[in-house]
Parts: structure tokens; sequence; C-alpha cells
């Protein structure tokens, strides 16, 4: 006989659970493919194929087949003095955006965060310009700068201070032109990170500080600060990518010019690639400015872990 607690499995019948056990362990990657597979065809994949172009001779117009050059991109950008000029100007424009960006930046989110009449008026007009695309942003600011028509001659004009500038055309004024406009159009999207920081901050211990007599200064020096530092220094390192990076704004204002003061390295790749046809140089700029961002990149991240425990 047997026994109630010898009943056999049938055979080739996975046990209780194991089953189960094999479905859940699959299950996070079926969550994950659906963005997953999208960022490997449109993100991985085409930085991929850029690699392998910057080490071809690959060129528009070519009858003959793409030949495998090695370095030899590589070794022609190094001197090549227009690029770097070019990158130069990049970290300039990416400072000179960032900076003051972040400035104006946690002043405006300072003063969205009290308690004022129609503060949500106010929050909502401070985002119009991230809600613009740089194309309209771009060519709003070229109207602003018109030699001859424009707000801003207008204005200095009727203050009698000269007003017959050309803004984007003069060697001396295009670059720092082209920096007010990327400030203003940035700020916005710093603001909404910074005053999300603030409003996660405990209103108790500025009360605290108040009580101890601490003034607006110490307050934010002791309290605000280490509060938004982590969201501070998260959303800098962006700006400085993203700005860096930046192409459609200074194209529609300037377009590298003039006599390529405003040529950022994005617009200088593009320059290679699509008015010159070469495609391997360009994806070799490409390649300079990936490495050069990774470090940046690679830096802030080693800082965030070092300072883990303090922020």
């Amino acid at each position: 006989m047997t026994s109630v607690t010898e009943v056999r499995r049938p055979a080739g019948r996975p046990g209780p659970g194991r089953g189960t056990r094999r479905a859940v362990d699959h299950g996070p990657w079926f969550l994950v493919l659906p963005a997953l597979i999208p960022i490997l065809v449109l993100s991985v994949g085409p930085l991929l194929h850029g690699v392998l172009l910057a080490f071809t001779d690959a060129q528009s117009g070519r009858t003959e087949p793409t030949r495998w050059i090695g370095t030899l991109n590589f070794r022609d950008l190094l001197h090549d003095t227009l690029f770097w000029e070019s990158f130069r100007i990049g970290l300039v424009w990416a400072v000179g955006v960032t900076v003051p960006q972040f400035l104006l930046a946690l002043g405006l989110a300072l003063l969205l965060d009290q308690d004022l009449r129609l503060r949500w008026l106010a929050r909502a007009l401070a985002i119009v310009p991230w809600a613009m695309p740089e194309v309209v942003v771009g060519i709003m600011w070229r109207l602003v700068y018109n030699p001859d028509a424009g707000v801003l001659n207008e204005t200095l004009r009727d203050l009698g201070l000269g007003g017959d500038r050309d803004w984007l055309s003069g060697l001396a004024t295009a670059l720092p032109a082209v920096i007010v406009v990327g400030v203003w159009a940035g700020m916005p999207q710093t603001t909404v990170a910074l005053l999300a920081g603030l409003q996660n901050t405990p209103r108790e211990l500025h009360e605290a500080a108040a009580v101890d007599g601490a003034g607006a200064w110490r307050r934010f020096r002791t309290v605000t600060w280490p509060a938004i530092r982590p969201v501070a220094l998260a959303i800098t390192a962006l700006n400085l990518i993203w700005n860096f990076n930046s192409f459609a704004l200074v194209y529609v204002l300037t377009s590298g010019g003039p006599g390529g003061r405003t040529r950022l390295p994005m617009l200088f790749a593009y320059e290679e690639a699509f008015r010159y046809g070469q495609f391997g140089y360009a994806a070799a700029m490409g390649c300079v400015m990936v490495a050069a961002i990774s470090v940046l990149l690679a830096v802030f991240l080693v800082g965030r872990l070092k300072g883990g425990d303090r922020a």
C-alpha cells in the first residue's frame, strides 16, 4: 500500500512554485524592454555606428567603397586649430550660460518660494520660456536684436544711448548676445528644479534658526543651501552638458558667425558632415565631444559618491 505521504508527482510536471519563480525572475526584463529597446535602437546603436564611422574615410557623393583608415581622422583633428577654437568657444558658452543661469534661477526660486499674492501666476509665467521650442526662441530674439527695428535698439535710441549696433553680426557682441539668449531660455528648468528642492526643506528648520537670531543670509547658508545642494549640483552638471551640446538656438541666431565667433563644436561637426560631406571626420569630432562630456560626468559622479554622506 501507498501511504498518504508517498503520493507521487506525475513525471515531467514541475514542482509547486518552480514555474512561478522562473516567470517572476524574467518578469522585470519584460517590463524594462519597452523602454530599453528604443534606447538601444535610437541612442546606443547610432552612437556605436558613429564611433565606427570615425575610423573610416566616409564622404558624401563618393563612388568608391568606404575604407578603414584607423586613427587618421583623430590625428588630423589634433592639428585642426579651427576645431579647437570652436571647442574653446563651446566651453566659454557652456560656462557663460550655466553660471548666470544658476544664479538667476536661484534668486527666482527663492522669490517664488515666498508666500506672495498670485504666486501661482508668477510660477506659470516663469516657465514660459521653457515651453517654447528653441527655433521659436531664436527667431524671437533675432527680432529683438534686429539692428533697424529691434526692441533693444529702439529702447536704446529712446534713452539716447545710440541704438545703431548690429548685435548678432558684431565680432565683439555676437557671443555675449547669444549667451544672454541661452540664459533666458534655460533658466526656467533650473528654477523648477531648485524650487522643488526648496519646497522639500522643512519649515521647522527655518523657524528654529530665526528663533536663534539667524539673519536671512545665515539661514540660507546653514539651512537652505545644505538642503538644496544635491539638487543644485545635479542640475548644474546637466546644464553644462546640455549647453555644451547646444545646436538649434545658436544655429538659428547666428549660424556660427560672424567669423566663427559663435561656432560651437556641434555646429562645426554639423558643417563638416552636411555642408562639406566629411562624415568620417565629423564623426571623429563627435567622439571627442562625447569623451569630453563623459570625463566631466565621471568627475561629477565621483564627487557625488565621495560626498554622498555629506550631501
